[in-house]
C-alpha cells in the first residue's frame, strides 16, 4: 500500500506541478490553453497555481525527509479542495469536458489523504 501510494503522490504532485506552474508563471500559455482563464483575474489565476505548487511539494517533501509527515495528508485535502472548487466552477460554466480532469486528480487526492491519514 505504501507503494502505491507514494506512485500516487508523485503522479499528482507532477500534474500539480504542471498546472501550478503555467498558472503562477506562464499566464499567457494558460489564457491561451484554458478558457476560464480569460474571465478570472490574473491574480486569482496565479494564487491557485501558487497553491497548487505548495500543495505539489507538500504532497512528496513532508513525508520523504520525515519532517512533520502528517502536513502530507493535509496538503492534499488542500489540493482536494481546490480540485473540486474547480470542478465547481466548470459545472456552472458547462464546461463539462474539463471536469474529467478534476474527477482524476479529486480522486488520486482523496486517495492519499485516506491512505496517509
Amino acid at each position: 500500500m505504501n507503494i502505491a501510494l507514494w506512485i500516487i503522490q508523485g503522479l499528482a504532485a507532477l500534474g500539480f506541478v504542471y498546472s501550478g506552474w503555467l498558472k503562477a508563471f506562464q499566464f499567457e500559455k494558460a489564457n491561451a490553453s484554458w478558457g476560464w482563464v480569460k474571465d478570472v483575474p490574473k491574480a486569482f489565476v496565479v494564487f491557485i497555481g501558487v497553491a497548487e505548487l505548495v500543495g505539489a511539494f507538500g504532497l512528496i517533501l513532508p513525508l520523504a525527509m520525515y519532517i512533520v509527515p502528517k502536513l502530507t495528508p493535509i496538503a492534499a485535502a488542500g489540493l482536494a479542495t481546490i480540485v473540486l472548487l474547480g470542478a465547481l466552477y466548470h459545472v456552472a460554466r458547462k464546461e463539462h469536458r474539463e471536469i474529467g480532469v478534476n474527477v482524476v486528480f479529486f480522486v488520486l487526492t482523496v486517495f492519499i489523504v485516506i491512505g496517509r491519514f
